[in-house]
């Protein structure tokens, strides 16, 4: 027999450069996990990433560096982002410095902008077990305790969200991805059961073009993506305007749904919003059910900001209504405190997976006894996000989340007061969970000038480190917003960035005429 090349008797550890021609103090047997260097690689490696994130993220005290888009972009255009030689990992971990240092500090007090949590200490924890234990969610032998605990948490939510035993679930990226499972699952039975088509075998059938989705003019924006990505285009939704609290108006929705059938069109899924993004507002849940039931409707509710509510004794019959819907988003990433990404998809009669459901030999062949979940989502490839809520329900309990959730509720309630009490502020809403929208306005003014002003103070703010602030459009004018899911932000810290707007409002007001001209 002949031996083998000289280059290829060599073992992996003979044959990998040395440090000194590597560049780096890197050898096979610290890049990975399993051996004596592997594990002391890991254990520095995730000190020092603690020291960066602390330093960056507790010892600086402000939201955000200030730093520019062009700013940012020109620090970054001079780093080199796949070097020809590696550098070893510790000065790797230093080039990351400038990412933590320009990153929002979404545990800061005065990070108040959008949909987006401080992460808790235990979903941090559980995020540094899922990373390194790497488990794939689309079979058993890829991922045998992890399928078993994410099917045990599927069915604890199932519970806490009123779904009997029929219900089942998966845990997704978030309400992006849930919302488009819903209206997946929507289309899917609709065209079974009215024209008698497979989608998924044969497309669209012809009528498939009058298919409609219907939800409120306040609904986030993934119910027409959602339609897109289903090839009904996003002309297949249907939007029913809204009453003064933001909430799907019933008797708009009972008119459209009237027109809807003179057009010979063809509703087939009413979309419910349990917390619309910007003002927290949950439509009428009960009423729709039971609209939903008369016309034959799939019945989804995007609860991925108001999921949260169920946890709170004081404000769960908020989501009356929610045990009836055929399907929910709930996401763990806003008022669940978890680390992005985390969210969840319920459905209230899991046998409606067989809709999408499929078998691959080398996952999840067809008679394997062994629980798969990858036929019930629409990703292969999946991380094990259900650690992330699991370790911290039983670190802190459905008492201690409760609680953060109804103390943000109250503060967003004394902020409302705050405003209110003010003259140069606005309020233009009352808030429903803790979202808090309103407008600087010391006078009268045009609702150009209005607009100017309100988005001049936000990037002056964000430009200044001071805070960070939403800012949407209510009724065609800007209007800033406050998220108040931080549990840890107090109405002093409210109060003073009240002040810093008017502080900034006072000086901007005068440049406008400048600028208009």
């Amino acid at each position: 027999m002949n031996e083998p090349p000289e280059h290829c008797s060599k073992s992996p550890s003979e044959s990998t450069e040395s440090a000194d021609d590597a560049g780096s103090d890197e050898t096979t047997e610290s890049l990975f996990l399993g051996g004596e260097g592997g594990e002391n690689a890991y254990r520095t490696a995730m000190e020092r990433t603690t020291d960066a994130v602390l330093d960056a993220f507790v010892e600086n005290a402000d939201p955000y560096s200030g730093a520019s888009p062009e700013a940012l972009r020109e620090e970054f255009s001079e780093m080199e982002m796949i070097p020809e030689t590696g550098e070893g990992l510790a000065s790797a971990l230093e080039s990351a410095e400038p990412v933590l240092r320009n990153s929002v500090g979404v545990s800061n007090p005065r990070c108040l902008a959008h949909l987006h949590c401080p992460p808790m200490v235990s979903g941090l924890a559980a995020e540094a077990m899922l990373s390194a234990t790497n488990q794939s969610m689309d079979s058993w032998d890829q991922s045998p305790a992890a399928t078993l605990l994410e099917i045990r948490m599927v069915e604890e939510l199932c519970d806490l969200f009123g779904y009997d035993d029929s219900g089942d679930g998966v845990f997704t990226s978030g309400g992006t991805q849930s919302n488009f499972m819903g209206l997946l699952l929507a289309r899917e039975r609709f065209a079974t059961e009215r024209f008698g088509t497979d989608v998924t075998q044969s497309g669209l059938p012809h009528r498939a073009k009058a298919m409609r989705i219907l939800c409120s003019e306040e609904a986030h924006f993934t119910a027409e993506q959602a339609a897109a990505h289903l090839g009904l285009g996003e002309n297949a939704v249907v939007t029913v305007e809204s009453n003064d609290d933001r909430e799907m108006c019933l008797d708009a929705l009972d008119r459209t749904l009237a027109e809807l059938d003179e057009r010979e069109l063809l509703p087939f899924a009413l979309v419910g919003t349990a917390g619309t993004t910007d003002f927290g507002s949950i439509d009428p849940l009960d009423e729709l059910a039971e609209r939903a039931e008369e016309h034959n409707l799939w019945f989804h509710v995007d609860a991925a900001y108001g999921g949260a509510l169920a946890l709170s004794d004081r404000h769960r019959e908020l989501l009356s209504g929610i045990e009836r819907a055929d399907s929910l988003a709930v996401d763990f990433h806003k008022l669940f405190y978890q680390p992005i990404s985390c969210g969840a998809f319920l459905l209230r009669d899991g046998s409606q997976y067989e809709h999408i459901a499929r078998n691959a030999s080398y996952l999840n062949p067809k008679g394997a006894s062994a629980p798969n979940l990858v036929a019930k989502s629409v990703q292969t490839t999946r991380r094990f996000n259900a650690l992330k809520p699991f370790v911290s329900f039983r670190a802190l309990g459905r008492d201690g989340f409760g609680a953060l959730v109804d103390a943000t509720i109250a503060l967003a309630d004394d902020v409302a007061e705050l405003l209110a009490a003010n003259s140069s502020f606005e309020l233009v809403a009352e808030p429903t969970i803790n979202a808090v929208v309103f407008r600087y306005r010391p006078h009268r003014m045009s609702d150009e000038r209005l607009s100017w002003l309100n988005e001049a103070i936000r990037e002056s703010l964000l430009r200044e480190g001071d805070a960070v602030v939403a800012r949407t459009e209510v009724d065609g004018v800007t209007a800033l917003k406050f998220t108040l899911l931080n549990p840890r932000t107090t109405l002093a810290d409210v109060a003073d960035i009240l002040d810093a707007i008017q502080r900034r409002g006072g000086s901007l007001s005068t440049v406008f005429p400048e600028v208009s001209r």
